[in-house]
């Protein structure tokens, strides 16, 4: 009997009405004679709504109780769930991340997964049961509870889903699969069938929300079969795998993109070891990341230094920059926070060469220049004004022939 792990994201269970169709989804899988696990989120805004509770009391709670009471949101919708399929004469069991024994690290708010212990997830499916699991939670060695931060219930799913050696991870979301690109941005962008692992890692590295990075790296480190399907039509939805050698892969699977991005350039500064450890050591010391570096060299012993942070981190590393670049006698700073990156993605490139040629051409074409460029073995990336951020989705994915399958 095939053995699958389902999730279900917050608008899926977001009134007892959705609950309710959830419950005859399940109800229809295992007539089909599926043993199912089913993690869920909390109601769509539950979780913001905790949070805002707790900051009307606390601007700073400590994490464990923070934990305490986020994990809160999961134990709702497993219960009514389990209610909902009783309700239809099918048993079904519910267990928060710690009556699983979910065990995490002790960083609250962020734990990381250690291991499951399955045991009591198998005997109830030996019984023929439903096994409703909480997502987003877990508890440390202590017992106490932890959650594994924002979309931390497709982690909760996969996970699973490795330790029952499951036949596939499913992911209901209100999506039906993963696109060539944003929908909204290009109208033909076309539901991919399949995609590898690294493919959607880099895809949702690069501000594709459909599933979260840390989930698409469990299934990869643990060759879990992961699939996103729409909760609200029927589908194939999008299965996400390992690559299939036998396959002959597309040259670029999609193109993605990021609007949150940001540039801060620091001009003539001393050309010598350690330059970039001294502009970008301030930096991560107050944990910003710093994306795409470039550093250009002139002629008069003076470097260039270019980087790209999270906007939302834009104002807070400028000034930070501001201090540097006063201690190394730098000459100017510019800074630009109305940038977007644009990444085409793709295994195929391993195996296809003049991609970049193709996309820088096809840029030039539409009068869009380039301030920044990085590239990876299956990806391509350039930074371009926010203004053109769509013309160029557009461009690049008709270049490439996206639409088409």
């Amino acid at each position: 009997m095939a053995l699958i792990v389902q999730k279900y994201g917050g608008t899926s269970v977001g009134t007892v009405e959705r609950i309710q169709e959830v419950a005859k989804k399940l109800i229809k899988h295992q007539q089909q004679g599926v043993d199912l696990v089913v993690v869920l989120s909390a109601m769509s805004g539950e979780t913001n709504r905790l949070i805002s509770l707790a900051n009307e009391l606390n601007d700073q709670p400590k994490g464990r109780e923070l934990d305490v009471l986020l994990s809160t949101g999961e134990q709702v919708t497993i219960a009514l769930l389990c209610m909902a399929l009783e309700q239809q004469g099918v048993q079904a069991t519910s267990y928060t991340g710690s009556q699983v024994r979910i065990l995490t690290d002790n960083t609250h708010n962020k734990a990381r997964i250690m291991e499951i212990d399955d045991s009591v997830i198998r005997s109830d499916l030996s019984k023929g049961r439903i096994v409703v699991v909480a997502g987003f939670q877990g508890c440390d060695e202590q017992g106490n509870i932890t959650t594994l931060g924002r979309g931390g219930s497709d982690t909760t799913a996969v996970a699973l889903a490795a330790a029952l050696k499951a036949d596939e991870c499913q992911i209901y979301t209100d999506v039906d699969g993963v696109y060539t690109t944003d929908p909204r941005v290009v109208s033909e962008a076309r539901r991919l069938d399949q995609i590898t692992y690294e493919e959607m890692l880099e895809m949702a590295s690069l501000g594709a929300k459909v599933l979260q990075i840390r989930s698409v790296e469990f299934a990869r480190n643990y060759n879990v079969p992961l699939r996103v399907l729409s909760s609200f039509k029927d589908g194939g939805g999008t299965l996400i795998t390992a690559e299939d050698p036998t396959m002959e892969q597309a040259v670029i699977s999609g193109i993605a993109f990021n609007r949150d991005e940001a540039k801060l350039t620091v001009l003539g500064v001393p050309d010598h070891p350690g330059i970039a450890t001294k502009i970008l050591g301030p930096i991560a010391k107050e944990n910003i990341e710093v994306d795409m570096i470039i550093q250009n060299t002139g002629h008069d012993s003076t470097t260039d230094f270019t980087f790209t942070v999270h906007r939302n981190d834009y104002d807070t590393a400028l000034k930070i920059l501001q201090k540097t670049a006063n201690s190394l006698g730098a000459r100017e700073i510019i800074s630009d926070n109305k940038i977007t990156k644009v990444s085409i993605i793709g295994v195929g490139m391993r195996s296809h060469a003049g991609i970049a040629n193709i996309m820088f051409e096809t840029l030039a074409n539409e009068n869009i220049n380039i301030s920044m460029i990085s590239t990876s073995e299956i990806k391509i990336s350039v930074v371009v004004d926010e203004k053109y951020l769509e013309l160029a989705v557009r461009s690049l994915h008709t270049a490439f022939n996206l639409e088409h399958s």
